[in-house]
């Protein structure tokens, strides 16, 4: 029997399905489709229409979007992870210090530069190479609303 434990890291953002989108490209991961459970919760009522959104061609949850590992199991009504998941949620403050936590995206083995050039056609930006000899060589990067993350 599996017991690891299913997770979800909550990242507040400006644009929730836009992030998911990067993100689930970044890592390689699925954007959850909701759509079985939202037309569920309009048609009993649970759900105000005004909680929801269209983003490419799915209804999806106003400022909410999330994003799963694709080996990880998930809710086939819901779209719901049982696993590795990111979601994003929608906050009216915009971001004003340094993140307290962020994300590591580990290359294969040589594959740094081309990993950095991928994830910056996405709209990723480099904001400097560190090298701190043995300890580790990486790219403190920003995804498109300014959360730092590293590329090793």
């Amino acid at each position: 029997m599996n017991d690891a434990l299913h997770w979800k890291l909550v990242i507040d953002t400006h644009d929730a399905r836009t992030m998911a989108d990067f993100w689930a490209a970044a890592l390689k991961y699925e954007v959850e489709d909701a759509t079985a459970l939202i037309d569920h919760l309009l048609s009993t009522g649970d759900l105000p229409e005004a909680a929801v959104a269209e983003h490419e061609g799915r209804r999806a949850f106003r400022g909410y979007a999330a994003v799963r590992h694709p080996e990880d199991p998930y809710d086939s009504f819901t779209g719901i992870g049982k696993g590795r998941r990111l979601l994003f949620q929608d906050v009216p403050e915009p971001k004003t210090v340094k993140n307290r936590l962020h994300i590591d995206i580990h290359a294969n083995a040589g594959g740094r530069d081309e990993l950095v050039s991928r994830l910056e056609s996405l709209g990723a930006t480099r904001v400097r190479e560190v090298d701190k000899g043995p300890a580790g060589h990486w790219w403190l990067m920003q995804d498109p609303e300014g959360n730092e993350f590293c590329v090793a």
